[in-house]
């Protein structure tokens, strides 16, 4: 088994794949971490559509990778970045998707949190914003899922300060019936989200995010922070009120935040956990049991992967999630919705492929092997 692949220079170098996938079986749900994965969409390849027109879904196949996921253990953050909302997924397609997933869920005895934010609005004045968070959140209580109040590209656009989003988080919080996942996301993974929560000073902008949280603990679950600095989670971690958790969304430094330091530690809400499921659930069992060198042991060799494919423009990672997903053989296509497939080049591809197969991450290396082939074929490239 050998394979030609293209570096960035263009010239081609024999990679020999592996031939043993890394062990991983199914489990129950960890003990001393919450983790979620934010999973991916799965799109409908036969469907006649432009990038502009409403996504085509594939329920079945979404559906079944978040009953992959749960088999793990892991919990499914839904209708998240990493579900392409915004790129490709609209309100519409997210409404059914928290639906579906919820219900599944349900059936299942699977833990899932859905995003809630102003997607059917593009833009809007404060009080329009409220409304369109009202409806989202309004479903997703519905449906029995926990809700994560995601950042919002009309909230940024519409905030003339600090205190409207003080005013419009504070509204939201009043009124949710159980307590909530906020979510940080940064403007590397949206650029319409700079200077969220008031200002592009990021100290500032920390303390009204601070400020939103204390003045409603009751209502914070806990907090998602999705900035890419290890240093600035950790500081605002250990500012928490007490009882509200922080989950790392940060897709570089995961393995020393889940880990944690005698101060407290991070619990899980990663994108990056899509494609790495199997074995990020058996990095937390063996940290369950006490021990963070075999934790750190597991789960430090993947961040080169999570750092290629999470490489400016951040916001693509999602092309090589759903990527891994179809070399793993959790769909039978390479297809996106919004045809962000062809945000990535193909020695990005070669990399990733390299570097998850170096993992173990395909469960049938033969397969993913045959399917890089194909891709490498339509590109030119002879075997």
């Amino acid at each position: 088994m050998t394979i030609r692949l293209p570096g960035a220079g263009g010239a081609l170098r024999t990679y020999e794949p592996r031939t043993e996938p890394l062990a991983g079986t199914p489990g129950t749900p960890f003990t001393s971490r919450t983790v979620f994965s934010a999973a991916h969409v799965v799109a409908d390849p036969f469907a006649d559509v432009s990038p502009d027109s409403p996504a085509a879904v594939d329920w079945d196949a979404t559906l079944a990778f978040r009953r992959h996921l749960w088999s793990h253990g892991l919990g499914v953050a839904e209708a998240m970045d990493t579900a392409q909302r915004g790129m490709g997924l609209d309100w519409a397609g997210a409404a059914e998707l928290i639906r579906r997933s919820a219900a599944e869920a349900k059936s299942v005895g699977g833990r899932i949190a859905c995003g809630v934010g102003t997607d059917q609005i593009a833009s809007g004045s404060l009080a329009q914003v409220r409304a369109a968070y009202e409806e989202q959140l309004a479903l997703v209580e519905e449906s029995g899922a926990q809700a994560i109040l995601m950042a919002s590209r009309a909230l940024a656009a519409a905030a003339s300060g600090p205190e409207d989003y003080l005013e419009v988080y504070g509204h939201l919080l009043r009124q949710a019936a159980e307590p909530v996942v906020l979510h940080w996301l940064g403007p590397m993974f949206d650029p319409a989200l700079e200077g969220y929560w008031g200002s592009a000073d990021l100290d500032a902008a920390t303390d009204t995010f601070l400020d939103v949280i204390a003045a409603h603990p009751d209502k914070v679950d806990g907090i998602k922070v999705s900035l890419l600095d290890a240093q600035r989670e950790i500081d605002i971690r250990r500012r928490l009120p007490k009882g509200v958790r922080c989950y790392t969304g940060d897709d570089f430094n995961y393995p020393e935040l889940i880990a944690g330091d005698e101060q407290g530690f991070s619990h899980a809400l990663l994108g990056i956990f899509d494609p790495l499921g199997p074995l990020a659930a058996q990095a937390v069992r063996v940290l369950d049991t006490g021990d963070v060198q075999g934790f750190r042991d597991l789960l430090d060799p993947t961040v080169g992967l999570s750092r290629h494919l999470f490489q400016t423009p951040t916001r693509f990672y999602k092309t090589g999630v759903v990527f891994l997903a179809w070399l793993a053989g959790h769909q039978s296509h390479f297809a996106m919705v919004g045809g962000l497939q062809s945000a990535r080049s193909l020695p990005h591809f070669a990399t990733a492929y390299e570097l998850a197969d170096g993992l173990g991450l395909f469960p049938d290396p033969k397969l993913a092997e045959e399917r890089m082939k194909t891709l490498l074929s339509m590109y030119g490239v002879n075997q």
